[in-house]
């Protein structure tokens, strides 16, 4: 057994915390806060699958926007456009992707970021 140091990274919505990272895969915990929402964006290479532990999230998959609660899991393709938002509170999501955390395509974001 291998310990590993968890990797906190602070994003203008909420953290991340990184507690895996391989060859094929990285493993997060999103923490968004109320009222905040990450990018509209998609990913050219990166495919990721999600569980919703707490909170209510407001989750944008394509052109379809739903509420989905704690027990949801979703995946997202590559190319497909999504948006995390938490509007009533803090959401906390399990998030394991493909290793190419730098693959973001950006369409809208709110703190002004642009591109990758």
């Amino acid at each position: 057994m291998t310990l590993s140091r968890v990797e906190r990274v602070r994003k203008p919505w909420g953290r991340e915390l990184v507690f895996a990272r391989a060859k094929k895969y990285v493993g997060k915990i999103l923490v968004i806060e109320k009222g905040h929402r990450l990018s509209l964006q998609f990913h050219r290479r990166k495919h990721e699958s999600l569980l919703v532990l707490r909170g209510r999230l407001k989750l944008r998959l394509g052109k379809k926007t739903r509420s989905v609660g704690p027990g949801a899991a979703f995946t997202i393709p590559p190319k497909t456009i999504h948006r995390f938002e938490a509007p009533r509170g803090r959401v906390t999501l399990v998030e394991v992707s493909t290793p190419e955390v730098w693959d973001v395509v950006r369409l809208q974001d709110d703190y002004g970021r642009r591109g990758q």
